[in-house]
């Protein structure tokens, strides 16, 4: 059932699809086409001008919604950096429909890196998704009241009616937005809050969002033909058609927008008319301003290359201006560029479908001969197969797919340049080119071509793709009666058997490939690490600023390493959960590379993945993995280069501090590896101290007492005059900056203020060692905020906080440590559901007490 959760958004995405496919083609039954070529070739330029113009305008406003949200909470940020990161995270987003690029990831590198805070960035994306939701909501309905009959096709009422509805949701909709933004009160939906934005800048949002659906209605008003109903009764049309496509979670709402569009606009505009403009719409307010993203991209990655400058300073200041939005999308660029080669793919396939609709192609379908217009045919299917197939690589960063792409591109503009026909496919497929060359060095991993590519989405992407084949298939060659000896057939003039030989050779290549990948996958076994392994994976780990990257020595979770052995991932597992402890530890490269590998496996085994605390500077990765983040609560770091003793602030440490040496007690530290004698010694605290405790050993996240665990480790030992009565062991990485403790036990007759001692006296020694931080460890869900967050984790977590005293001393443990004044560093739980993270919890709970 787990899997089937996972997997039903993709199910449902691509039903709904695949009834856009063929809702569409009943709905163009009536079209040839060679009409609808003929129409598109006619369209004037200067209606393209202006529509491209509408469509840049209609980005421009997208942009606008981040600028309003930033001023709503506060955070104003510079003009450059908003309106260039929301014109690329747009265009990405709305073609794709994809929120790794288009929502919180982009969000989060860009925001994250000027000031703002998780919340913060929280609040601008629900603030941009409920002004768009709005906009769009009373842009339909105001439309709808000036021209109730725009809809009278397909709703079973009068138009009075229709005008006297569209009134009424107006006025529910807008009176208490501008009630609550008179008062500055909160405006309650349920359990939700939200804060209405000041008139001013309700006004503003307005502006913004009306110009928005505006100018996006225009592109495609512009591009219909000359029977259309007018622009506002087109309005509530066109609206009704976005939301619809948005609802459907299809990218880019394929297939869904068009069909509501041509069943409500009159059969007398033309269906052919009709069709051919919503290609151009397609072109210009999607894949024009995604080309225009991806080459502005690929022009700052060139910039970087150059080392930041060049011969023309406008354009150096420009980079340098938008050089934070830039960073931000330049992690996902892999994804992106996968996508383009996709596209490119499916357009070489596609184009080996269709017959030629220009005289110059039939002519050229005339000159050369038979054996090459078929070879060329099927060559340019093959050659598109192959680029869908290695979109997957590019994906995982697979240097081999990279260099495959690179040849299989040039490869199919030799064959369409030679062909005559396709001349705009050739220079398309060059300029793909051009823009995958100054990226080369983030294609690195040198693992499998497409190691463990089939995740769910992409494999309902292929789906969607033959699909479209055999859309493309049919819609163009309905008026040949299929019969069997139609694939025997060869001529120049037999369009019709070339495509059903194409299109067979594409489906057999992208699902032969796909089911190759998919049985070729290997299966990761969980087992205890060898001790190469773990040599490895200690090696690793020294080297990484992370101590807890340590427990990886504790030889309780399986290590899964890295082809280039320069990362790994920790895991056990427990239920249905593999569960990693903190986020993969290496080279970054790696450290991605090991992560997906985890992922991939974990799914194939049925199992669901989760990383357990992890720190915020894996947040980007994890939500590039598709993962969701709860809050785990906050792990108290002291920066050591400003702790100390002194000043009025620190009174109560200084006391308790000297009452201890008073009480005889001393700190010492003691290097690996350690006596068995002082072992021994040890236990016997270790023991007293887990029947005071009624506890036992515990594992997976803690340490236990195990001989050859602490021998990896100094120890500080607290004596009382001489007699040892606590002690911990401290992890320590490799540059010996970083530090912290893991087990923390003491005799029952340790004096009181041992344990606060400990720590006060072992950070002062490591301070004077040249440590800079050192770790307190985890204050469980503390800092959870339901008030900010308006999540159900962050209110249940907030309550257990507060109210589960008697289970845990969640409060008791955080005031302990605040005592040193540290830097709380807020650490997650990644997950692939949004749901509440109960069961990955229960499961993490049954792994720690298993030891």
């Amino acid at each position: 059932m787990a899997r089937l959760r996972g997997t039903m958004p993709y199910l449902i995405a691509l039903m709904l699809f695949g009834f856009g496919m063929f809702a569409l083609y009943r709905l163009l039954a009536p079209v040839d086409i060679h009409a609808l070529a003929a129409q598109i070739q006619s369209t004037p330029w200067q209606v393209i001008f202006m529509a491209l113009l509408a469509s840049l305008a209609g980005y421009l406003c997208l942009a606008g919604y981040d600028w309003s949200a930033l001023h709503h909470i506060g955070k104003p940020l510079p003009l450059p950096v908003v309106l260039s990161g929301g014109f690329l995270a747009y265009a990405f987003g709305n073609t794709i429909g994809l929120t790794a690029v288009s929502g919180a990831a982009v969000r989060w590198r860009l925001y994250s890196g000027l000031g703002l805070d998780g919340y913060d960035i929280a609040a601008v994306s629900t603030f941009t998704a409920i002004a768009f939701g709005v906009a769009v909501t009373l842009v339909g309905l105001a439309a709808l009241a000036i021209h109730p009959a725009a809809l009278v096709s397909v709703l079973p009422l009068s138009t009075a009616s229709v005008r006297l509805l569209a009134i009424a949701a107006i006025l529910v909709v807008v009176l208490p937005l501008i009630w609550a933004s008179l008062t500055r009160r909160q405006l309650r939906i349920g359990r939700f809050t939200l804060n209405a934005p000041s008139p001013v800048m309700l006004v503003v949002q307005w502006l913004i969002s009306l110009g928005d659906i505006a100018f996006s209605a225009l592109t495609l008003y512009l591009l219909l033909p000359a029977g259309s109903p007018d622009f506002m009764t087109f309005l509530p049309v066109f609206a009704a058609a976005t939301m619809a496509g948005v609802l459907s979670h299809v990218p880019g709402g394929v297939g869904v927008f068009e069909t509501i569009i041509i069943a409500a606009l009159p059969a007398t505009a033309g269906i052919d008319q009709i069709a051919a403009a919503l290609l151009l719409y397609r072109l210009l307010y999607y894949l024009v301003p995604f080309a225009m993203a991806l080459i502005l991209l690929s022009l700052f990655e060139a910039w970087r290359a150059l080392g930041g400058s060049t011969r023309h300073a406008r354009l150096d200041r420009l980079f340098a201006a938008t050089e934070p939005a830039f960073r931000a999308v330049e992690p996902a660029a892999p994804l992106l560029l996968a996508i383009m080669v996709f596209g490119s793919g499916m357009w070489m396939s596609l184009s080996a479908l269709l017959p030629p609709v220009t005289q110059a192609a039939e002519a050229a379908e005339a000159f050369f001969p038979l054996a090459f217009i078929e070879g060329s045919a099927l060559l340019a299917s093959a050659l598109g197969a192959l680029l869908v197939v290695l979109s997957l690589g590019l994906v995982r960063r697979s240097l081999g797919a990279f260099w495959l792409t690179i040849a299989t591109m040039l490869a199919g503009a030799v064959v369409t340049l030679l062909q005559q026909t396709e001349t705009e496919q050739a220079v398309t497929l060059l300029i793909g080119v051009a823009i995958l060359w100054p990226f080369r060095k983030a294609f690195h991993l040198r693992s499998m071509l497409t190691h463990s590519a089939m995740t769910p989405g992409w494999i309902a992407l292929l789906l969607a793709g033959i699909l479209s084949v055999g859309f493309v298939l049919f819609f163009a060659h309905k008026s040949t009666p299929y019969a069997h000896e139609l694939w025997w057939q060869f001529a120049t003039d037999a369009n019709a058997p070339r495509a059903l030989r194409s299109g067979l050779l594409i489906s057999l290549l992208v699902g032969a490939a796909s089911l190759l990948l998919l049985l070729r996958a290997p299966r990761f076994r969980p087992k205890p690490p060898d001790r190469a392994t773990l040599t490895a994976a200690a090696r690793i780990a020294r080297a990484s600023e992370d101590v807890d990257a340590g427990f990886v020595l504790t030889g309780d979770k399986t290590v899964m390493l890295s082809d280039d052995g320069k990362a790994f991932v920790m895991f056990g597992v427990s239920g249905a959960s593999w569960l990693a402890l903190g986020g993969p530890v290496g080279a970054s490269e790696a450290a991605e590379e090991i992560a997906f590998t985890f992922i991939d496996a974990a799914r194939r085994s049925g199992a669901r993945p989760v990383f357990y605390q992890v720190g915020p500077e894996a947040v980007p990765l994890m939500l590039d993995l598709g993962m969701t983040l709860h809050k785990m609560g906050e792990k108290a770091v002291v920066d050591l280069t400003r702790f100390s003793l002194q000043g009025p602030s620190r009174k109560k440490l200084r006391t308790a501090h000297a009452r201890a040496g008073r009480d005889g007690l001393t700190l010492q530290l003691a290097l690996p590896p350690h006596s068995p004698a002082l072992l021994a010694e040890l236990r016997a605290i270790s023991d007293i101290w887990l029947s005071a405790k009624k506890s036992r050993e515990k594992g997976f996240s803690v340490g236990r007492f195990d001989a050859d665990w602490l021998n990896h480790w100094p120890l500080a030992l607290v004596r009382c005059d001489g007699r040892l009565v606590a002690f911990a062991n401290l992890l320590t990485n490799g540059e010996r900056k970083v530090g912290s403790i893991d087990l923390m036990r003491h005799s029952g007759d340790a004096p009181a203020g041992t344990m606060e001692f400990l720590f006060t006296e072992l950070m002062l020694q490591l301070k004077a060692q040249g440590f800079t931080r050192f770790s307190l460890g985890m204050a469980p869900l503390s800092g959870l905020s339901f008030e900010r967050s308006r999540r159900m984790w962050d209110r249940f977590g907030n309550l257990i906080y507060r109210h589960g005293g008697a289970f845990y001393n969640f409060e008791g443990l955080r005031a302990f440590k605040a005592k040193f004044d540290p830097d709380w560093v807020p650490h997650y739980l990644a997950t692939p559901s949004g749901m509440p993270p109960l069961l990955p919890l229960a499961d993490a709970a049954r792994l720690i007490a298993a030891a």
